[in-house]
């Protein structure tokens, strides 16, 4: 798509979307929203800069693979599961650590849905990358 407009456009509105991605992520714990809710907002952003800018240029702003993001999003999730088998407990109970800080506790659930986050993003951006890349070479 040739349009100045949407191009320009296109870079603001990127920074935003993935600023309200990361919002949606971290209040998704105890209110709507997510890591899979933050991905597909997250690949939403990237789905228009490929519109705007093309498949080059959202690779380059993207700057990584996108099944490097599900390898990622794979471990982080694992990961997520570890604490609760070392201690002791049933396998993806939570395990919460305060921080007396007014961010409150973080625990193993808000790993594990930035790892859901990583692999919905990747994923998705696979999938769109490989139609983009398609539809280039008619």
């Amino acid at each position: 798509m040739n349009s100045i407009i949407l191009a320009t456009a296109s870079r603001y509105l990127l920074m935003l979307l993935l600023m309200f991605s990361v919002f949606l992520l971290f209040r998704g714990h105890n209110e709507p929203g997510g890591g899979f809710a933050g991905g597909l907002v997250a690949a939403a952003a990237y789905a228009l800069y490929v519109i705007a800018n093309g498949i080059d240029a959202a690779r380059s702003v993207l700057r990584t693979d996108p099944m490097r993001i599900v390898a990622a999003g794979l471990a982080t999730a694992l990961l997520s599961t570890l604490p609760s088998l070392l201690a002791g407990k049933p396998f993806m109970t939570g395990i919460w650590i305060d921080t007396m800080s007014p961010v409150g506790k973080i625990g193993t659930p808000l790993l594990f849905d930035i790892g859901v986050y990583l692999l919905v993003l990747g994923m998705t951006l696979t999938i769109i990358f490989a139609l983009a890349e398609e539809d280039a070479t008619r």
